[in-house]
């Protein structure tokens, strides 16, 4: 026996250790190991590795000859601050990380685990891809990870980490997944690598342009999160999981009660202009809003006229979606509704309540957008809000114009809780625009039609759009005092908390995708 723990404790050992070359040449690049990167991502010394000693069966062009250990991909299980995690890591020392079928079979296999287990699934991905020596073989292993993803969706929170290239039928996991986080410099993103579209296209493109994170993270939108360096990306990965609950049938991990109920936020008020044209900061509002001003921003670089986060309200975690007027006067267009959907659909997978916060004049208008499918892709927006059925909080802060108001968590499509500030303005469009439409005969047979816009201007707004006419016939709950917001938001989630969702029979709705 003791000889056989020896020969064991040896082979884990040289399994573990690697190849010391390519261990080197993983650091030259600027990347971490596999293990090094698990080491960062889980807590010490919780990670129990399955399936370490597979090898794959593959036969010619060489394979038979080199038969490593893990097949290039390390799984198992650890926890992230004490909750349990599943996760795969891609060694790219070992074929470069790429997938063959014993590789694609320990991904699935802990892929099964997290779903039985109703916990978290997390893949760190450094890999080039399908590995051609064992032809279909790999893209039959692709498909099962695909299933798998698509099975696992909205049960449990699925995680991808680009630590390095990620091409070809692999990048489908990262699309299928919640969250997707790149690092900047390293990862890559790509169906078809340079090579391939010179090739096809003669356009001469290079990694970054193509793929890197930066494109993902402003023009494609597949990039949830983006850092500099892996240690500060997996720690921002351990910081989304503490929001996160392990899986649709239990809520979010809550933290203490920070008194909310009765906090008072006079800031708020200096924050927004009273002009419904002076832009302002969104952000600012939310950290007046939310614990200790912390929240965790998803695709700020991506559609950046409306704003998604995650943050605690008095301990309890929120989904908050706000129109941000700093960017395009916080209008609605194609990739803010795309944005905002998503993340909307995600919320209410996990039962996570929704805080809309409103200031928006509008969809953009435009040949470009409406060629585009601007109202189908609003349609998604508005489709989402209707569908959830955790609790939701419409805040009104100043103008709430047209459809844009309807889709923003309206009364009219089933918002719990409706607030609105002194300053609001709901109507069908601003009173300029509706005096120019409904008077337009009379003003252009008045003597001084300047001076008869600005009396029909007021006329418009004492008589439709007072802070107080949607609150005078239901449409809103409440007028609030700026200052009041947090307190009234922590309310409302108190109030909210037990509420239960009808259930709807039947397979499932046509999102006009």
């Amino acid at each position: 026996m003791r000889s056989l723990r020896e020969r064991r404790d040896a082979l884990r050992d040289d399994i573990v250790t690697g190849n010391p070359a390519a261990v080197d040449r993983q650091h030259s690049l600027g990347k971490l190991t596999a293990r090094e990167r698990l080491g960062l991502l889980l807590d010490e010394d919780s990670f129990v590795e399955i399936d370490m000693y597979r090898r794959h069966r593959a036969h010619g062009l060489g394979l038979e000859e080199r038969r490593p250990h893990t097949d290039g991909v390390v799984t198992g299980s650890g926890t992230i601050h004490g909750r349990r995690v599943f996760v795969y890591a891609q060694d790219f020392t070992i074929f470069g990380g790429s997938l063959g079928e014993a590789h694609a079979l320990k991904i699935q296999k802990v892929m099964d685990l997290a779903v039985s287990t109703g916990n978290p699934f997390i893949g760190l991905i450094d890999s080039g891809g399908a590995r051609i020596q064992e032809g279909v073989l790999s893209l039959n292993g692709y498909g099962g990870i695909f299933q798998r993803n698509v099975q696992a969706s909205g049960v449990i929170p699925q995680i991808s980490v680009v630590l390095g290239p990620c091409a070809g039928g692999a990048a489908y996991s990262t699309a299928l997944a919640d969250f997707t986080f790149m690092v900047r410099d390293t990862a890559q993103l790509y169906l078809t690598g340079p090579d391939v579209v010179e090739a096809v296209s003669g356009e001469r493109v290079t990694h970054a342009e193509l793929g890197g994170a930066q494109v993902h993270a402003r023009r494609s939108g597949i990039a949830t999160f983006v850092h500099d360096d892996e240690e500060s990306c997996l720690e921002d990965v351990r910081y989304l999981v503490s929001m996160l609950p392990a899986n649709n049938m239990e809520p979010p991990p809550r933290g203490p009660s920070r008194d909310a109920s009765r906090d008072s936020r006079p800031r708020l008020a200096e924050i927004v202009p009273a002009d419904p044209k002076q832009p302002y900061d969104i952000r600012e509002v939310i950290a007046e809003i939310v614990d200790d001003g912390e929240f965790l921003e998803l695709h700020e670089a991506w559609a950046r006229n409306v704003v998604c986060a995650l943050a605690r309200v008095d301990g309890e975690v929120v989904g908050l979606v706000a129109n941000q007027p700093m960017v395009l006067a916080g209008v609605l267009d194609v990739d803010a509704s795309q944005k905002a959907a998503r993340f909307v659909r995600f919320c209410d997978a996990f039962n996570i309540p929704l805080v809309t916060l409103v200031d928006v004049p509008g969809f953009l208008p435009g040949t470009g957008q409406e060629h585009a499918g601007v109202i189908r892709h609003g349609a998604k927006l508005l489709y989402a809000y209707c569908e959830a059925t955790v609790p939701r909080i419409q805040v009104i802060l100043r103008k709430a114009y047209g459809g844009a108001y309807i889709v923003m968590d309206s009364r009219s499509i089933g918002t719990d809780l409706s607030l609105a500030w002194p300053s609001n303005e709901i109507a069908v469009m601003g009173a300029e625009g509706a005096v120019n439409v409904v008077y337009r005969k009379e003003l252009a047979a008045a003597g001084d039609p300047a001076r008869r816009r600005a009396e029909l201007i007021d006329t418009y707004r004492g008589e439709l759009a007072h802070p107080y006419f949607s609150a005078e016939r239901g449409l809103v709950d409440d007028v609030i005092d700026p200052a009041d917001t947090r307190s009234a938001v922590a309310r409302g989630l108190a109030m909210l908390r037990d509420k239960r969702g009808p259930v709807v029979r039947r397979k499932h709705g046509n999102v006009p995708l």
